[in-house]
């Protein structure tokens, strides 16, 4: 068996995957639907072991009447992995369903090789990808809370991880050998310390969002099932310049970039993780201080991968977790992308929905225009003739508009983008004011 390192992408540029995983499902009528793996579920899962730098080397997806409590799966397909892992040459199983602590360590001892679950992949990529110290930190708390459960008979197999060094197989990249110590209350005062310092990080991200609230700057929140085109939507719409590639997760931390939508209005964007199905809940929790900003925003742009064999399921699976948020009264734009790849007879229509393709840059005129329709509060361009005995007005604007540009002249000219209140206000020095029509008047 070649030497892992030097598997390993990350450390040596190659194409060369890390590991060489056997995937294995259940369904079962016993099991919640969600929880249940078909065909579906398994090819995302392949999905993701490629992000994590893996390949798919072989798949058992088993019906049962209900699961086997010591293994998940039947006796015999067990003995079906051991012989498929053998004959591939695998490095470990990964299973679509979550596994209880004992089948994990039973399935290790009879199969030979390192068993995964869903949950543990995902955190695993989670742990590659994050980049920033909030990112980081989210990451680090649900890996705690995830091995915490399963501490009991582990410590063997923790010892031997890898950390974060990016050296290791799939699965191995956990918080650090030096945390992984044999006293629970040693693990859950991390757990505390992680929760201190992320609220630090929510405190952080509330002192700007009040900051934006002064300013009076709309906020957008771009959400979508992973891969679905988020982040190619923010780099069209802003020249954000976001890598945006066509793999699972391969943006974790949340970017922000401000927006002219209209010559009268600037908005804040920001992308946000990708959505996937049977998202391990430690990873929801963990990733408030990031979704947070569902709550708080004043439009969703929700992106659904239209071409998509499985854009209905994904886009309910969003809807499910901006429920799950508290952000289902937040005014929401379904944006049904990637048109150029949809081989559909009819796309999907009806009121608050668009079909845009953020690639080639279709519809998304319309999308501002929209945007601006629904986030306009009445704001307007003014040209105002200030005499100079009047500073108080232009303070006035400093504080409530946004102004453009001042000269002074015979008069203080100012250009400035005004609410109706603050119209209101000032009307008596704005360049050809005309008062609002009566409705029986237009």
């Amino acid at each position: 068996m070649e030497d892992k390192q030097a598997q390993n992408p990350i450390q040596n540029g190659s194409d060369i995957p890390r590991d060489r995983a056997v995937l294995a499902g259940l369904n079962s009528p016993r099991l919640d639907r969600r929880d249940n793996a078909d065909e579906d579920t398994m090819e995302e899962l392949e999905a993701l072991v490629e992000t994590a730098g893996g390949a798919v080397v072989g798949m058992a997806l088993q019906n049962l009447p209900s699961p086997n409590p010591r293994t998940l799966i039947g006796e015999g397909k067990v003995a079906e992995l051991k012989e498929l892992v053998k004959n591939e040459e695998a490095t470990m199983v990964i299973f679509d369903n979550d596994l209880s602590p004992s089948q994990m360590r039973v399935l290790t001892s009879e199969l030979g090789v390192q068993v995964l679950d869903r949950s543990g992949l995902i955190l695993d990529i989670f742990a590659q990808r994050a980049q920033s110290r909030e990112g980081r930190l989210q990451v680090e708390l649900a890996q705690y809370q995830y091995l915490l459960p399963r501490l009991v008979g582990m410590w063997t197999h923790l010892e031997r991880q890898a950390g974060t060094s990016g050296k290791g197989p799939i699965g191995s990249k956990g918080p650090g050998e030096t945390q992984l110590e044999t006293d629970r209350r040693h693990i859950h005062r991390k757990i505390d310390k992680l929760k201190e310092e992320l609220s630090d990080v929510r405190r952080v991200r509330s002192t700007q969002r009040r900051q934006r609230r002064k300013n009076e700057i709309p906020v957008v929140a771009i959400v979508g099932y992973t891969n679905a085109g988020k982040s190619t939507l923010l780099n069209a719409l802003t020249a954000a310049g976001i890598p945006a590639n066509n793999r699972l997760f391969d943006t974790l931390d949340t970017t922000s970039r401000l927006l002219t939508v209209s010559d009268t209005m600037q908005v804040v964007v920001s992308d946000t993780v990708g959505f996937i199905r049977k998202l391990p809940h430690q990873l929801v929790d963990a990733f408030k201080a990031t979704l947070e900003e569902l709550e708080y925003a004043d439009l969703l742009l929700h992106v659904v991968d239209i071409s998509s064999p499985g854009w209905q399921m994904q886009e309910q699976i969003v809807m499910d977790l901006i429920r799950e948020l508290g952000a289902e009264k937040t005014p929401c734009l379904r944006l049904y992308n990637k048109a150029d790849l949809f081989s559909g007879d009819i796309l999907p229509a009806g009121e608050g929905c668009l079909t845009i393709s953020a690639k080639t840059g279709e519809g998304l005129d319309t999308l501002l225009h929209e945007m601006d329709r629904i986030l306009d509060k009445g704001t307007r361009r003014c040209t105002l003739h200030l005499p100079y005995h009047r500073g108080d007005i232009l303070d006035l604007l400093y504080q409530e508009a946004k102004v453009l540009s001042v000269e002074y002249g015979e008069t203080i000219d100012v250009s400035a983008l005004c609410d109706p209140r603050t119209v209101g206000r000032v009307k008596d020095y704005i360049e050809g004011y005309e008062p609002p029509k009566e409705d029986w008047e237009r």
